[in-house]
């Protein structure tokens, strides 16, 4: 089998597994056909070990032809960048900083977009360019306008897009300004996460426009939301689905070390101790960190794994104020809890968990989301039930 027909097979496996899934739809299946993925994927990638039976993470395309087509062609994120840029050694590096999405979540969320002909685009995160590829096929590159951050991946992008024929408004800069030089916009789409939609996005956006953007809360979960731009200047919308994109570099948040928090004292330091039947298990799994984050603002949690199989779930505020740990055990019914300074984070995790519970646990797409000259307010399967804020 030569390289071309193994292109092509995996290709169509890529395109048949998306139409199957109801990610691609019939009014993207055009632009899919034209723009297929390999073409903005660069030569170094980290796309994991899962399905790759191999020890490294990196893959040099020059090196492993056929690894780097399978992952290509599989509906998973390939990492393009760790660290700024920083590290591009085998393995990885600490934060991965730039990648080429899900082809399910690109068409989902394009989808979502609802673009409709005659349409101007506006982009945040251009990345390796397939997205702004995408755009540009169905609406034409003087529609399509595409930001990033990173000068590298800026230029890389670039010149994909030009050698598949595409020439979209192309800006290094900061996202979250958004591009007012080719405002107003009829769509905004981002496929970097925020925790606040920046206020340059809506005042970029026509009245009824519709911005796509990954939003999560600091303690974790995310899903996409999409919002309706109204007239006053407000937007409000639902949330579509689960998402686990990188955050936009102008938001995210520093995580300091647990040492700072113990204050130079070893574990449980001034901590006080109490007992849980909450299991720490229960508040990590990605629609519940939702649930809780959206309550408990400033708050982020870290596990410390043992080698029995128990593990430690550090919570942290972003003020560096207060600290709470809870101990798991696989089989307890108890599990033992310290906490320390002017928040009670475990008590505020556990409230919100258990105010989640009582609402069904819901899911992402129960959650709306407001945004107007007041802030943000998250809201749960109607905009004037608002979701409760816990703050001790």
């Amino acid at each position: 089998m030569t390289a071309h027909s193994e292109e092509e097979t995996g290709f169509q496996g890529l395109v048949s597994a998306l139409l199957e899934k109801g990610a691609l739809t019939s009014e993207w299946l055009p632009a899919c056909n034209a723009v297929p993925r390999h073409l903005f994927v660069p030569e170094v990638i980290w796309p994991g070990r899962a399905g790759l039976n191999r020890q490294d993470d990196r893959v040099i395309r020059g090196e492993e032809q056929e690894v780097w087509w399978a992952a290509v062609h599989r509906d998973a994120p390939i990492t393009t960048q760790w660290d700024d840029g920083a590290y591009t050694g085998p393995g990885r590096g600490r934060i991965p900083s730039s990648s080429n999405s899900m082809p399910s979540m690109v068409f989902s969320m394009l989808d979502a977009l609802a673009v409709e002909e005659g349409h101007r685009v506006l982009e945040i995160g251009t990345g390796t360019g397939w997205n702004a590829a995408l755009l540009s096929h169905r609406l034409g590159s003087p529609n399509v306008f595409t930001v990033e951050v990173d000068g590298d991946s800026a230029r890389e992008a670039r010149r994909r897009l030009n050698d598949a024929g595409f020439d979209p408004v192309s800006v290094v800069g900061d996202g979250a300004e958004g591009y007012a030089e080719g405002a107003p916009y009829d769509r905004v789409i981002a496929t970097a996460s925020i925790g606040r939609v920046p206020r340059q996005w809506i005042e970029q956006t026509k009245p009824a426009g519709i911005i796509v953007a990954p939003w999560g809360p600091t303690y974790g979960g995310e899903g996409v939301v999409r919002l309706t731009v109204a007239g006053d200047g407000s937007a409000s919308g639902w949330f579509v689905g689960s998402s686990a994109f990188m955050r936009l570099r102008a938001q995210r948040v520093r995580r300091t070390h647990v040492r700072e928090y113990l204050g130079g004292r070893t574990w449980p330091a001034n901590g006080t101790r109490s007992v849980t039947t909450l299991s720490p298990d229960e508040v990590g799994d990605w629609p519940a960190m939702f649930g809780i984050g959206v309550q408990v603002p400033g708050a982020f949690p870290w596990m410390e794994s043992y080698d029995d199989g128990s593990y430690t779930l550090w919570l942290r505020d972003t003020a560096v104020t207060s600290w709470a740990t809870a101990d798991h055990e696989k089989g307890r019914g108890e599990f033992e809890v310290y906490q320390s300074g002017p928040r009670r984070l475990w008590d505020e995790i556990e409230t919100a968990y258990r105010w989640w519970e009582e609402q069904g646990k819901p899911g992402f797409e129960r959650f709306g989301l407001t945004v107007d000259a007041d802030g943000e307010r998250v809201w749960l399967d109607q905009p004037d039930q608002l979701v409760p804020v816990r703050r001790r």
